[in-house]
């Protein structure tokens, strides 16, 4: 990956992303960084980082597309987290038969 400098207004425009529900996926996808690097720039600005998992408003896709014959791992994909963190998403959202291999 080639190294992309943010200027300060974009990481100003990276941090209210942030805090207004961006995950540090969406943000690497959109200023061209790694989601490590959004994190470092969000240190920086001593912005706490949100736990890494599937974001609440990203379970009921998950649910369909797992429903609908994707595969744990493909969900994950999907939304730039582990087959294991859908996994216990769809256990917690009442999805039966997800549990294995989850741990």
């Amino acid at each position: 990956m080639t190294q992309t400098f943010l200027s300060p207004a974009q990481v100003d425009e990276l941090v209210a992303s942030y805090e207004s529900g961006a995950t540090l996926v969406e943000l690497g996808e959109r200023f061209s960084i790694h989601r490590r690097t959004a994190a470092a720039h969000l240190a920086r600005r001593s912005v706490p980082v949100r736990r890494r998992g599937l974001d609440e408003r990203h379970i009921a896709e998950a649910v369909e597309l797992y429903s609908g014959g994707l595969t744990l791992m493909e969900v994950g994909l999907r939304f730039g987290v582990s087959q294991q963190t859908v996994g216990r998403a769809l256990v917690a959202a009442g999805i039966a038969g997800t549990a294995a291999g989850v741990g």
